[in-house]
C-alpha cells in the first residue's frame, strides 16, 4: 500500500463518520482514529509487520496531518489573518474554468456566496466542483490554472467582510 492509497483511505474514513478503523494485511497494520466534530483531527498509525525470515526491527509510525472536513481554515500569517483560506479537499489537477472555451469561475475581486463553485479539481478522470463554504470576496488565487494540487493545499484567500 503506497502513500496515496493511505491518504485516500484517510479521506474516506473522515467522510464516512467512523471514529476508528483498523486494517490488517500480511505485512502491515493501519489504525485510523477520528474525534468528534468539535475537535476534528485524524490520527493514522502505519505499522510494518515483521517478516518471519527477517530479523525483528522497530516498526515506524506515521501520523497524518489533521483533516479539515470543511476544506477551510484560518491562515497563520499576520498579513492574511483576516482572510479565510479555501483549501483543496482532494488531490488532483486544479482548473479555474469548467471547459477551455468557458469563462473562469472566479477572478480576484469576485464576490462569492456560500455554495458558489470556485473551481474544479480533476481526479482520476472525474471533475469535482469545489464550492465555497463562506460568502465574501476573492482576495487572492494561490494556484495556477491546470496545475496539480495536493490534499489540504491552499487554493484561494477570501475576505469574509
Amino acid at each position: 500500500m503506497d502513500i496515496r492509497e493511505i491518504q485516500n483511505l484517510i479521506k474516506f474514513v473522515a467522510k464516512s463518520g467512523a471514529t476508528e478503523v483498523k486494517l490488517e494485511m500480511d505485512d502491515f497494520k493501519i489504525t485510523i482514529k477520528t474525534t468528534t466534530e468539535g475537535t476534528e483531527s485524524t490520527t493514522t498509525y502505519v505499522q510494518q509487520m515483521p517478516m518471519q525470515a527477517a530479523p525483528q526491527m522497530a516498526a515506524p509510525q506515521v501520523a497524518a496531518a489533521p483533516v479539515v472536513s470543511d476544506a477551510i481554515a484560518a491562515p497563520a500569517s499576520d498579513d492574511n489573518a483576516k482572510y479565510i483560506t479555501v483549501k483543496s479537499p482532494i488531490i488532483g489537477t486544479f482548473y479555474r474554468k469548467p471547459a477551455p472555451d468557458k469563462p473562469m469561475f472566479v477572478e480576484v475581486g469576485s464576490t462569492i456566496g456560500k455554495g458558489d463553485v470556485l473551481c474544479v479539481i480533476e481526479a482520476m478522470k472525474l471533475f469535482n466542483e469545489i464550492e465555497s463554504e463562506v460568502s465574501g470576496k476573492i482576495v487572492k488565487i494561490l494556484v495556477d490554472d491546470s496545475s496539480p494540487v495536493e490534499f489540504d493545499q491552499p487554493l484561494f484567500l477570501v475576505d469574509p467582510s
